[in-house]
């Protein structure tokens, strides 16, 4: 038994927040069954819809966007701040919390403010270059920093001196075996044995110019014996797909198993989501990288290490087209001796261990 009784873990909004809180919830609990985990999440996040399915304690609590530039919200941040931490803090006396692990989002925020207000050990785990704003701020209330990957420290100076190790990822993804399962993967989605299979996923909302790229090329792709698991994504259901193809394209609106698309196929593209890039290069999957192109750019930081390190190829959002899919895709997919050098490369970059190395790092918070 470790050195934790009560933990309570904060992150929200998205997925990139609440997939590693879950899989670090998961090791936690594997590690002592009698510990008491509880997470916070805001009413209206997709906390709600993950956290109490897989079992755990969800506390709602009121969080506020941060503003990024000064109006009238700003005036009335400090205000709701506290009040916010006055909620969180509740929740952390009644559940005699030993540590705070936040994960990011805004539900992190108060937390971090009633933990250090009751000189209560604060872990934070980041994923993106530059940090998220919660983080940030959360960054002035502990030395306890945890990040995701390697090159994260090098290139943001709020995260020099933080503790690399890895992203929690859920064990059905850590501890896949991608040969192994490749067979019964792919009779699951409907897909042949005998084919390399192409795996497009654009995030849980789906993304329109990967959509567009590849159903472009689906006739070419087909016709070079490249089969086709096509996740578009909860807001781009209708995608034309030409029918009657010499190869499967199967089309999916969500995927929560992603380790079975991660299993069935050869080469995947999709974005450059923190996640996205911890899991495929854990598990070894050669992957084509399109970055969001309206953002900071940290989708495009995400990927290019493990890009460098010869486990991917990088293409922009507006040079992804059906002839671009045509001219580099079909070649790659086509070319066992290169997928499984770039797997590899991409295996040998990843970590499968991030949670216990997270575990290991709160432990040491925690005693010291």
């Amino acid at each position: 038994m470790g050195p934790l009784r009560s933990v309570v873990l904060a992150g929200g909004g998205t997925g990139g927040h609440i997939y590693p809180l879950l899989a670090f919830a998961d090791c936690l609990r594997r590690h002592d069954s009698g510990i008491r985990i509880t997470c916070l999440g805001t009413p209206k996040g997709l906390e709600n819809e993950l956290i109490p399915p897989a079992g755990y304690d969800l506390r709602q609590i009121p969080a506020y966007q941060l503003p990024r530039s000064v109006n009238l919200d700003l005036v009335k941040t400090p205000g709701r701040m506290w009040t916010a931490a006055r909620a969180a803090g509740k929740v952390i006396d009644e559940v005699q919390a030993d540590a705070v692990v936040g994960f990011g989002g805004y539900v992190s925020v108060p937390a971090y403010l009633a933990a250090w207000r009751r000189e209560l050990p604060i872990v934070i785990h980041e994923v993106n270059v530059p940090p998220g704003v919660a983080n940030r701020l959360g960054m002035k209330f502990t030395k306890h920093l945890a990040v995701g990957f390697p090159h994260q420290p090098a290139q943001a100076e709020s995260l020099r001196g933080a503790r690399v190790v890895g992203v929690p990822l859920r064990r059905g993804i850590a501890g896949l075996d991608r040969a192994a399962m490749r067979n019964a993967a792919r009779a699951h989605f409907g897909l042949r044995p005998d084919l390399p299979v192409l795996f497009v996923a654009g995030g849980s909302q789906g993304a329109r110019s990967i959509n567009l790229a590849v159903t472009g090329a689906a006739k070419e792709l087909a016709r070079n014996g490249v089969q086709v698991l096509h996740v578009v994504g909860a807001r781009n259901e209708a995608v034309s797909v030409p029918t009657d193809l010499p190869a499967p394209y199967v089309t999916l609106p969500y995927l929560s198993q992603m380790e079975l698309g991660y299993a069935a196929a050869d080469l995947m593209l999709g974005r450059g989501g923190a996640m996205t890039c911890a899991e495929v290069a854990a598990v070894g999957l050669p992957t084509v990288y399109v970055p969001y192109p309206h953002s900071n750019q940290e989708q495009r930081r995400n990927a290019l290490p493990v890009v460098e390190a010869g486990g991917g190829l990088l293409v922009d959002d507006a040079e992804l087209t059906p002839a671009w899919v045509e001219s580099t895709v079909i070649p790659l997919i086509r070319d066992p001796h290169r997928l499984a050098t770039m797997g590899a490369a991409a295996a040998a970059y990843g970590h499968r261990d991030g949670d216990e190395a997270l575990l290991n790092f709160v432990y040491e918070a925690v005693v010291r």
